[in-house]
């Protein structure tokens, strides 16, 4: 069985979720330091505007003269903001009219009523919840050591950065008859517009 390295991002945009599909065993990047500017903590949804941005706030290292180096897994949220009814608001708006938001709804919601202190362990929590509702079960492991370039594994670590803009087949989104459709949003775009079909689409990208 093939092995592939992923970082583990905050709903993952769609390009993402096609290795996680894969029959392989995933390994997640446990060992990096934190990079800004990637699906770490951020994800794109599909607002009434067109591309929207959510952003989970971190606290970061200060120290005057000196760039500080972090490591993913130690990284604290930011819960001065309210980040969480910000996103929950988001959400709601941007696919309250699609067909599968409120089937999933009551599963999500507790993501973002509850104080999270660690970035990397609440994104294992949305992961967890997008391969339950996705309905798919993952062999997923950790890393305990950081290699740059790492012997017979598939590395996509690449596909954290999220500024680098991937194509994937075009579904039916909420707001397409106004703005068209948009390329490689989060997974909950693919999932609240599909629903049940959303692991089918992934597998046959």
């Amino acid at each position: 069985m093939e092995e592939i390295l992923l970082h583990l991002p905050y709903f993952g945009p769609v390009s993402h979720f096609k290795e996680i599909v894969k029959p392989a065993t995933i390994w997640f990047e446990n060992e990096d330091n934190y990079q800004k500017q990637t699906y770490r903590n951020r994800t794109y949804i599909y607002g009434a505007n067109g591309k929207l941005l959510l952003n989970i706030p971190v606290k970061h290292l200060n120290a005057p003269g000196v760039k500080l180096h972090q490591k993913y897994k130690d990284v604290k949220i930011e819960n001065d903001f309210k980040w969480q009814q910000l996103h929950w608001k988001s959400l709601k708006s941007a696919y309250q009219t699609s067909p599968f938001f409120e089937y999933y709804e009551d599963d999500f919601a507790p993501l973002f009523h509850g104080k999270e202190d660690f970035l990397m362990e609440f994104n294992y929590k949305c992961f967890d919840l997008v391969c339950e509702s996705l309905q798919i079960t993952v062999d997923y492991k950790k890393t305990v050591e950081y290699f740059r370039d790492p012997a017979g594994i598939i590395d996509r670590r690449d596909l954290i950065n999220a500024k680098k803009s991937r194509e994937v087949p075009e579904y039916i989104q909420v707001f397409q008859d106004k703005k068209g459709f948009i390329q490689d949003l989060s997974i909950l775009d693919l999932l609240f517009n599909e629903g049940p079909n959303a692991v089918n689409y992934l597998r046959e990208m």
